[in-house]
């Protein structure tokens, strides 16, 4: 079992590697930030754009530099760095408030131009099958993750502004919400999506209900009980969900996010009414998304890639979910173990993917590094909690 002080040996190095790249940097989605791209009316099109992007995140090799692709913040990343930080500070792994501070303005400074209400996108652009999605445009699973991240500052801290910050941003997610016939949910990946995109569902659905234990907002919390109730019955007989109700795929880490945010549906609201669904879907995703030496595997049919975001991923997942454990495989120290030897570089910072023969060893800030971090932080403080019980 990898013991705690190693894992806060890895964490710090993780943390001392963003830290002196300023938490900037590429990301498996940024070709659009791409300069050749944007001054040639030729290539600034949908279908280069979508090529483009798929072979920059597929390619062994980064050429970036060639592309003129530079590092960015990006608001996710700060999102859970602060989050990873707040878990550090609790568990008195921060001696002072400094970090935490600094990721407070970074974040809040990131927010979407032009916004009534605070929300956050991504620090490029990004084409969806049918659209080109403006840099910085905001959506609701960032502004979730940035919204979650301030409500951990206050409830740790007491930091009343950023109450302030999560409420308004909560506001903007309850204006995501939706109704179509029997169909209820919230829009993603733009504001007027009717998709039906089950993990943005429940993600927005525990941001409000969790608001409303907060801040008594019930006309929020009811409409991410509806949110969560559609998915809920669009949940698959073996536990599984879709990743949405017009693509049929089935992943990892979006598996993840709909376990964890019935988990804390579940405790925001008191109610088990999501108990059985949250069961089940544990269930499907304990014995299906990870080989037996504790890879995750990517998609519900095929293991690679293996991907740094579902290690990180299913760290949270596990460690979040131990109640429902009940001991079988993978256990978060196997899946860690794993990661560490297979995708931990020396220089502290995690790899992308691995596959069979070959490893894609780009260091990417918010979906490799700012998970890790996250993942990390989360099993300490549990370790931090179980070690105070006993």
């Amino acid at each position: 079992m990898t013991k705690p002080e190693s894992i806060t040996a890895v964490l710090s190095r993780l943390l001392d590697y963003c830290q002196s790249r300023d938490w900037a940097g590429v990301d498996p989605y940024d070709a659009l930030n791409s300069q050749w791209l944007t001054s040639s009316p030729i290539l600034d099109r949908r279908l280069p754009r979508l090529c483009l992007t798929q072979c920059l995140k597929r390619s062994p090799v980064d050429f970036r530099a060639l592309l003129r692709i530079h590092p960015t913040q990006n608001p996710k990343a700060l999102a859970l760095f602060l989050s990873a930080f707040v878990k550090m500070k609790r568990i008195g792994l921060l001696r002072d408030r400094q970090l935490v501070d600094e990721m407070i303005r970074r974040l809040k400074e990131s927010h979407s131009p032009g916004q009534d209400r605070y929300c956050w996108g991504y620090s490029f652009p990004w084409q969806t099958r049918t659209v080109l999605v403006p840099r910085g445009a905001p959506n609701l699973v960032s502004t979730v993750f940035a919204a979650n991240a301030f409500l951990d500052v206050y409830q740790a801290l007491h930091d009343r502004s950023c109450l302030e910050l999560a409420l308004d941003a909560a506001h903007y997610v309850h204006e995501l919400y939706w109704e179509d016939g029997g169909r209820a949910g919230f829009a993603y990946p733009e504001p007027n999506s009717k998709m039906g995109v089950h993990n943005a569902n429940f993600l927005g659905a525990a941001l409000l209900c969790r608001i409303d234990r907060i801040c008594h907002e019930p006309k929020l919390a009811e409409a991410g009980i509806a949110a969560a109730r559609y998915s809920a019955t669009r949940q698959s007989p073996n536990g599984s969900w879709a990743y949405s109700d017009r693509q049929p795929w089935i992943d990892h880490f979006h598996t993840g996010y709909n376990l964890c945010a019935l988990n804390s549906i579940i405790a925001d609201t008191g109610s088990a009414e999501f108990e059985p669904v949250l069961r089940r879907g544990f269930q499907y995703y304990r014995n299906t998304f990870f080989r037996e030496d504790g890879a995750p595997k990517y998609f519900s049919n095929r293991t690679y890639p293996i991907d740094i975001h579902c290690v990180a991923q299913s760290l949270i997942t596990l460690t979040t979910l131990q109640k429902l454990d009940c001991g079988g495989k993978p256990q978060p120290q196997s899946i860690l173990n794993w990661a560490l030897k297979h995708l931990h570089d020396p220089q502290g910072y995690f790899y992308y993917q691995a596959y069979p023969f070959w490893k894609i060893r780009t260091a990417y800030m918010r979906w490799s590094q700012a998970w890790m971090a996250l993942a990390l932080a989360t099993i300490l403080e549990e370790s931090h909690q179980r070690a105070a019980i006993s």
